[in-house]
Parts: C-alpha cells; structure tokens; sequence
C-alpha cells in the first residue's frame, strides 16, 4: 500500500498549519514556508517537528524543481 495523495487535502505543517507538498521519490513531505521536510516512513507521514529535517532556500528549491 503506497502513500494516500487524498491525505493531502486533511494534513497540515504542524508548524505552521502550511499546505505540504508531496514528493514521491523521496518519501518526503515538504512545507516551503517553514522549510522543513518531513519523512514518510512505511506509508505513514512523520508530521512531528522533531523528526522534520531544516532545508536552505537552495535546497528546497531543488527538492521542488
């Protein structure tokens, strides 16, 4: 079973309550406001801050490019 694109419309940044944005190759869910990626793991999103790795404007402009 692979991640639910559906569960885009429900979740949020904890953060900052931001829209995520989903990329599949990665396994990741990114909030470009607070520039922070959140991991996926077995098909389950990590929304917990603690787990969220802190990009660079550069890379998260790569991440989305």
């Amino acid at each position: 079973m692979a991640f639910d694109k559906k569960l885009l419309d429900i979740v949020a940044c904890p953060v900052c309550k931001g829209k995520l944005i989903y990329k599949a190759n990665e396994s990741q869910l990114i909030c470009k406001f607070d520039r922070l990626v959140y991991p996926i793991r077995e098909n389950i999103p990590v929304l917990l801050e603690s787990e969220a790795k802190q990009l660079s404007s550069e890379e998260i402009e790569q991440l989305l490019a």
